[in-house]
């Protein structure tokens, strides 16, 4: 009978269980393969069995981080709200919900691009792709937002630059303060944001009109 360290899958899933676990608390520099390797509970020759090295590790483990923070962010945020500017600040309330879990160690992907250097390592890129995926969510609401408003629709781009800043800005507050209420904090000024593309929605309208 085939252990489960034997059967493929689970090992290599597990690999990816601890490599993600003790990365997004600790760091990627911080944990060595040893500590991977026995938080796993497979045998080390599992880890070069399924990954040639630490940072393949690493990537592979925030790529699959990626697929599931996506998918509950987008998930949290739609079940929020039937209406575009709900969606859009709904998003700040599943941000506080992550933000006052025991897990929260900030992004995960902000921290692992903080460690490292060039651009092109894998981890980095894996960075860049989780937040342009991120974007391109957050760009769809606003485009719908702006719709909704009657706006322009080339006002939406830099709309979905300026939430993400808001975005990644409360999760880096949270972390550092420990404070779960810069998800309102971010909310309160997105509202105001969201305001002041009304504004000018209306003032572009009025003079068209005239």
């Amino acid at each position: 009978m085939a252990t489960l360290d034997d059967t493929t899958g689970s090992a290599r899933e597990r690999l990816l269980d601890a490599a993600e676990a003790l990365i997004y608390a600790g760091g990627i520099h911080a944990t060595g393969v040893d500590a991977i390797v026995r938080q796993s509970g497979t045998a080390r020759k599992s880890f070069y069995t399924h990954f040639e090295s630490k940072d393949a590790l690493v990537a592979a483990a925030l790529a699959r981080r990626d697929e599931r923070w996506m998918r509950w962010f987008i998930e949290g945020t739609l079940r929020r709200g039937k209406h575009p500017r709900a969606r859009m600040l709904a998003m700040f309330d599943v941000l506080r919900e992550w933000f006052v879990s025991e897990d929260f160690h900030g992004c995960a992907f902000l921290n692992a691009a903080g460690e490292i250097a060039s651009p092109d390592d894998p981890i980095r890129v894996v960075a860049r792709e989780h937040k342009e995926r991120l974007l391109e969510f957050v760009r769809t609401q606003c485009d719908e937002y702006v719709a909704s408003t009657g706006g322009d629709s080339r006002r939406a781009a830099r709309l979905s630059r300026q939430w993400l800043i808001l975005i990644d800005g409360a999760i880096g507050v949270a972390l550092v303060s420990g404070d779960a209420d810069a998800a309102l904090d971010a909310r309160a000024a997105a509202g105001h944001l969201l305001d002041s593309n009304s504004a000018s929605t209306r003032s572009s309208t009025g003079r068209a009109s005239t």
